[in-house]
């Protein structure tokens, strides 16, 4: 056998002398550069077809034996003037050591030349291709070394700190997977290297090729996992903002880094409260496979740390407690691990995160809410120990302009009320609603309700809605505000179904408060369908039942405020809103509210507020039959309506405000004639002052009111009809012959009506012989405007005078010849003698029969 293996290596040396032989020629020109740059290519593709690429295949050991020999002249040639020798130099020894048995002999020779040519400061290698080629002859190397390389670990590592910077992306990749396949390798020893090499990967991981930058990160996560673990401290912000790569798989490799950390680390206990936000923030990634992956990770890192702690958590694992009856559903609960991980690190992860939620990065934002989630997910009922600073964050963040931030919040504090007792949070998020008049606190409110227990909630119902029914919470004008009180009122009649009957009364007054006072028409047809699901939870036909049932109790509560309110005091304007949408329930509680007009319109009250509930009046009269007069009572309130409401106001008083109360006032007056509301024994006891006051307002300075009080005088003739001491009809006309003279046309038509309806107040008995005088004086001043210049007063007078001229038809046609030839034209005059002679005949004719 020995002799046999003798000759086996003498035949070996002998081929390796025949092919070192054959290739002398090439090795001078190549080893004394004398030839010119073809010559040195020649020669360069003469030695590879003399090994590599021999007709007949070549052993292992001798190629081992040939290039021991021509290895330094290859090397030689890396520096060879021309760009195509040194490609051919690098590509030949990178196919000897790929095919030789025991590469790492050449390492002494092969790694100062590659240092020289890719590690200075100023690179010897021009072209990028090139460089790309010698960094792929040191992964060979890598691949092909052993335990031994350590020994050149500090070239590698010098070499890689060059090329991971490289300007060519290639050759940025190729770097990377030898650092990480070095990192494998020199396992034992790469720790004394592995942070040269953080910063070049770090600077790498921000190039504009995602694969370069997925390159960096995955190499980023060898270097650290089998280097120095300190070096986590470094990195953890750059693979936060990976996080945040438009490129699904640079996040990919984010979460397998952290991942693997989290999972293999030898220092990665301290740094878990780093790593375990990395590593949930890609729970919420867009990218199935990402939020898998994640999902995975997270799953073998709590059963991981149960087992290395079971000692710990053997307790808890022996007596398990059920899943709590009350978790949120479609999720799937972390393992007991992954709790007691977020147990023990969240206090360290909340700060930052609470900061994050309010970072002026609208993405930072959206990671730090979604995080949240898991965060509180994971961490169950402990988060009761920090959930004062939990809400404050989750209060700024409400206010979040950005829409996918405020719905994550809302997500976020629905899982709070799953994991935090109603007792505790009761206790801290109340007193920040009634403090802060803010929708934030109350769209927290809101999320938090949802997600509690109706039963444990339950003793916390009352005090939850008195608190969002109290003055200082839902009497705003802020539609943020009334958006999330709606919401809360549905929320909480979500949570107690039929219990919400019981305190239905403090829902009502929320809603009610919205109705009035809200600017929006979709936010006002949201608080209708509130209102209306608030009824059905009553089993209630309609919503005038639902005010049926609370409008006594509301009523009370205004009777002992409204002394204090003014034109801006937002219960008046809700009070106004009740009155008018409570339509025929106003009708059963006039008790309550009269007292309440009364107060408010006394001549006293400041003028604002006057106009308002004379505007509030003026609507319900106008549609009294199914509002104010629903039942039939309100003309024993009609009196107290004139006498103390209306008539006191219209008392003439200096200045514009006092003119508009005095035209509201008579406004009112003319709607509740106009509503017939007004009986005549309701007024006869009156009839003196309001004749009088109205006859004062005839003379206003303001058109409205002179128009209105005309017309409220013909309605109260017509009313009075008959009924009037004739002394006060004699003390009547000169006002109304007056009003003749107005410079507005509609008052002076207008008093022709009234004129109209004047003359039914004359009695059939009246004496025309006592009180010719008055007759006279009312025929010549009426005569005198027939003739007009403006026609529709002719015709508007002459019809008056065709009703006047009953009563004492011979005067009227005496006075009417009397002027006629004094008149533009005759023709009224001849139609006014010829109509009272059809009048004298018909008297004829009645008295003859």
């Amino acid at each position: 056998m020995a002799n046999g293996d003798n000759i086996s290596a003498a035949g070996n040396d002998i081929s390796a002398n025949a092919i070192l032989q054959s290739s002398a020629r090439f090795l001078n020109v190549i080893s004394d550069g004398t030839g010119s740059k073809f010559q040195r290519k020649k020669a360069l593709e003469g030695i590879r077809n003399e090994t590599i690429d021999a007709s007949n295949p070549i052993d292992a050991t001798v190629l081992q034996a040939v290039f021991s020999e021509i290895s330094r002249s290859l090397l030689y040639s890396f520096s060879d003037q021309a760009e195509k020798n040194r490609e051919l130099a690098i590509q030949l020894e990178t196919d000897f050591l790929m095919k030789i048995p025991e590469p790492i002999e050449f390492l002494p020779s092969i790694m100062p030349v590659l240092v020289q040519r890719l590690g200075q400061q100023d690179l010897a290698e021009g072209s990028e291709e090139l460089r790309f080629l010698l960094i792929q002859l040191l992964s060979v190397l890598i691949k092909l070394g052993d335990h031994r390389i350590h020994v050149y670990l500090d070239d590698f590592v010098r070499i890689l700190i060059r090329t991971i910077v490289d300007p060519y992306p290639e050759v940025k990749k190729e770097s990377c997977r030898c650092a990480s396949n070095l990192s494998k390798k020199c396992s034992t020893h790469f720790h004394m290297q592995s942070e040269a090499l953080i910063k070049p990967l770090l600077l790498t991981m921000s190039h504009q090729h995602s694969r370069v930058r997925t390159a960096a990160v995955e190499c980023l996560g060898d270097v650290i996992q089998n280097g120095n673990g300190k070096s986590v401290d470094d990195v953890v912000s750059h693979l936060a903002q990976r996080l945040f790569d438009q490129s699904p798989a640079v996040r990919k490799a984010v979460t397998q880094v952290v991942g693997g950390w989290l999972l293999d680390l030898r220092d990665r206990y301290s740094f878990h409260h780093k790593l375990i936000p990395l590593l949930l923030s890609s729970m919420s990634d867009d990218v199935i496979e990402v939020h898998d992956i994640t999902k995975s990770l997270w799953h073998d890192i709590g059963l991981k740390y149960e087992e290395e702690n079971e000692d710990d958590l053997k307790d808890k694992q022996d007596f398990m407690k059920p899943p709590p009856a009350h978790y949120p559903p479609t999720v799937e609960r972390p393992n007991l691990g992954c709790r007691t991980l977020m147990f023990r690190h969240v206090s360290k992860i909340l700060p930052a995160l609470s900061r994050d939620l309010g970072d002026w990065v609208v993405n930072t934002r959206i990671k730090a809410s979604q995080l949240m989630y898991h965060l509180i997910l994971n961490a169950e009922e402990y988060i009761t120990q920090h959930l004062e600073l939990v809400l404050n964050a989750l209060y700024k963040a409400c206010c979040d302009e950005e829409v996918a931030v405020r719905a994550n919040v809302c997500k976020v504090t629905e899982l709070l009320g799953y994991f935090v007792e109603p007792s505790v949070w009761v206790k801290v998020v109340l007193p920040a609603i009634q403090s802060s008049q803010s929708y934030n606190h109350l769209m927290v409110l809101t999320g938090i309700t949802s997600g509690s227990s109706s039963d444990q909630l339950m003793p916390y119902f009352r005090l939850i809605a008195k608190t969002i029914s109290s003055p200082d919470v839902c009497h705003t004008s802020l539609n943020s505000v009334h958006s999330q009180l709606l919401s809360c009122v549905d929320g909480l009649m979500s949570v107690f179904k039929d219990s919400s009957t019981e305190q239905s009364y403090p829902l009502f007054c929320v809603l009610i408060a919205v109705s009035a006072l809200c600017l929006e028409q979709d936010i006002f047809i949201e608080c209708q369908r509130v209102l209306k699901s608030l009824a059905d939870l009553h089993q209630f036909d309609s919503l005038q039942m639902l005010y049926t049932l609370h409008m006594k109790e509301l009523i009370t509560e205004y009777q002992q405020s409204h002394n204090n309110w003014t034109s801006l005091s937002l219960e008046r304007a809700i009070f106004d809103k009740v009155l008018l949408d409570s339509g025929p329930v106003v009708g059963d509680f006039l008790d309550d509210i009269m007292p309440i007009f009364v107060a408010c319109l006394h001549n006293k009250k400041d003028p604002e507020i006057r106009l308002k509930f004379f505007t509030l009046l003026s609507k319900l009269v106008n549609n009294s039959t199914n509002s104010i007069d629903s039942k039939d009572k309100f003309s024993l309130y009609a009196g107290i309506v004139v006498e103390q409401m209306v008539m006191p106001n219209c008392i003439w008083k200096a200045g514009k405000t006092a003119g508009a109360i005095r035209t509201i006032a008579v406004a009112c007056l003319w709607t509740l004639f106009k509503s017939r509301v007004l009986s005549k024994e309701t007024i006869e006891p009156m009839v003196n002052q309001l004749l009088t006051q109205l006859i004062s307002l005839l003379d206003d300075t303001n058109h409205t009111t002179r128009l209105t009080a005309s017309h409220t005088l013909t309605r109260l003739f017509s009313t009075m009809a008959g009924s009037l001491d004739m002394d006060i009809v004699h003390n009547m006309y000169p006002e109304l012959l007056k009003r003749l003279d107005d410079s507005k046309d509609d008052i002076r038509l207008a008093i022709c009506d009234t004129f109209n309806a004047y003359f039914g107040c004359f009695q059939n008995n009246y004496d025309v012989g006592l009180y010719k005088a008055h007759i006279e004086a009312i025929y010549r001043g009426l005569l005198v405007h027939m003739d007009d210049p403006e026609p529709k007063i002719q015709q508007a007078v002459f019809d008056v005078l065709k009703i006047a001229a009953s009563i004492h038809p011979p005067l009227l046609k005496i006075e009417t010849e009397n002027v006629k030839y004094k008149h533009r034209t005759s023709k009224f005059c001849d139609e006014l003698i010829i109509h009272i002679e059809k009048l004298r005949l018909e008297y004829v004719n009645s008295n003859n029969s």
